[in-house]
């Protein structure tokens, strides 16, 4: 353990990992956090945590069942020429979910759906529902995340940790992003439409058509910084009319 610590290879690939595992778990946490918005404000948190936890627990155990994970490229279908393995499945399932939970989501924003449940009984099975989706997300998005781990880092220990820092980071990151969304509804409709992006790229790597990571996230930055202006040019509007009144 203590070769580790001093080996600078080792902390270069810690830190690479770990803003590696960010990255990709950008998707998870706007998932996450638009998924929270639909629970009354005293759940969010808490399905906040859970959903993260249970990112940690999958990732972990992926690590720890590299076997498995490798099963999991073994093609066991081929159609039309292509082979699909279980790995595929599981990407071409979970983009499929994303889109259309994104797409029935803007649905909602566009005919005014109410967002939080009137009843306690209806709360509770929102809360669980939510749960059950942040399990299924989850599960595509550590697969990925793990694939990336294996491929960069050939010490556990190392992945190990650089799946908690980023989970720690996107813990801290996920509040203020559902409070964002929360306060501003156009970026929630901005984030599904990248939602929807992302699942047709899972969907496109389901079927070994990749498309490169490194596009759709400028597009994010891109569109985010384009949003960040124009709220804060609704808010200095709203400011000088408050002035004037």
């Amino acid at each position: 353990m203590m070769a580790l610590l001093t080996d600078p290879q080792a902390w270069a690939a810690l830190v690479t990992l770990s803003a590696l595992e960010v990255v990709l778990g950008i998707d998870n946490v706007v998932f996450i956090s638009i998924l929270v918005t639909r629970l009354d404000p005293a759940r969010r948190r808490q399905a906040r945590q859970v959903g993260l936890l249970l990112a940690l627990i999958l990732r972990i155990a992926l690590l720890f069942g590299l076997t498995r994970l490798a099963a999991l490229s073994t093609p066991v279908v081929t159609v039309l020429g292509q082979s699909i393995s279980w790995h595929d499945v599981v990407l071409i399932g979970g983009g499929l979910f994303l889109i259309g939970k994104a797409t029935l989501e803007m649905h909602g924003e566009v005919e005014g759906q109410d967002e939080e449940p009137s009843s306690t009984g209806a709360a509770g099975a929102a809360f669980w529902l939510t749960i059950g989706q942040l399990i299924l997300i989850d599960l595509v998005f550590s697969i990925d995340s793990i694939v990336t781990a294996i491929g960069m880092a050939q010490d556990i220990r190392i992945m190990i940790l650089a799946v908690l820092i980023a989970i720690a980071i996107m813990y801290v990151a996920s509040g203020s992003v559902s409070a964002f969304i929360v306060a501003h509804p156009t970026t929630k409709v901005l984030a599904l439409a990248f939602l929807v992006l992302i699942g047709v790229a899972l969907v496109a790597d389901g079927f070994d058509f990749h498309v490169p990571r490194g596009y759709i996230y400028f597009a994010m930055a891109f569109a985010g910084a384009v949003e960040a202006i124009n709220v804060l040019a609704q808010r200095r509007r709203a400011a000088k009319r408050n002035r004037n009144s």
